[in-house]
């Protein structure tokens, strides 16, 4: 068990589980963590901004009549999970969740209480094999792709460098979705705070992470194949901001160099 948890090194799930305040992370990742946390103080507000604007997205494509959605990279659950934000709103939704930390797999019976009249399944898999992801049991049971899909990729695609190919595995993502199916996308940046981040990185690779932040370019690129819905590829307090993000906003803890992320919501045409 220990070796398939790759105690080795740090995990992103588990890092972004100790920002958030969660317990299910080992001492590699709470090391891995406050390094990075001495070189870039926002981490904790950046994950804290970034689960607050998945909620809104989710709640966005619930409402825009969407019932069927596949989180990839899902991360520990921490609730409201995105099953429960969404089946508040439609509660027959249809949820796949993805992800290949044994670890959130071990706690993955909180992601699979549904509401009676909606369905939820997890499966343990990597964002690396799409293909993987789009045949197995669980999607193909959960998932009609001749209706439309929200693909929920949230606070993964940092870690994954270029020679992953990042582009063509939201790509081979997007492609099987059907017409107005919606990308749910966020992703760190370096824009606003450059040599912070470059500190981060060096501090991260050092202790055995992996990981790669891009320009607002960059990671507007991923929307390719999509319409962007306004406003945009923004800062995630930025996209239609609620009560609770606006006064975060007011009392000046969500910046732009203190969320650092670029985030967004395509429709396919």
């Amino acid at each position: 068990m220990y070796e398939q948890l790759k105690l080795d090194r740090p995990h992103g799930a588990r890092v972004y589980d100790y920002f958030l305040g969660g317990k299910d992370n080992f001492a590699i990742d709470r090391q891995a963590a406050e390094h990075l946390l001495q070189a870039f103080p926002g981490f904790r507000t950046a994950a804290l901004s970034n689960r607050m604007w998945m909620h809104r997205a989710a709640k966005f494509a619930a409402e825009q009549g969407i019932t069927q959605f596949l989180d990839v990279g899902t991360g520990i659950p921490t609730s409201p999970n995105l099953h429960e934000v969404v089946q508040e709103i439609t509660p027959a939704a249809h949820v796949v969740y993805a992800d290949n930390d044994p670890i959130v797999l071990a706690h993955s019976r909180a992601l699979l209480v549904s509401k009676p009249e909606g369905k939820t399944a997890y499966l343990e898999a990597d964002v690396t094999d799409p293909q993987a992801i789009l045949a197995s049991d669980e999607v193909k049971e959960l998932i009609d792709f001749d209706k439309p899909v929200a693909l929920s990729i949230v606070g993964v695609f940092h870690y994954l460098p270029d020679a992953l190919k990042p582009y063509d595995l939201v790509r081979q993502l997007v492609e099987p979705l059907a017409p107005g199916s919606l990308l749910i996308f966020s992703h760190c940046t370096p824009d606003f705070a450059p040599e912070l981040w470059e500190r981060a990185m060096v501090v991260y690779k050092a202790d055995g992470g992996d990981a790669q932040v891009r320009s607002k370019e960059e990671v507007t690129r991923f929307f390719e194949g999509t319409e962007l819905i306004e406003p945009g590829v923004v800062s995630p307090f930025r996209w239609y901001p609620d009560d609770e993000t606006q006064r975060l906003v007011d009392k000046g803890e969500f910046t732009d160099i203190m969320c650092s992320l670029w985030v967004g919501v395509g429709r396919k045409p």
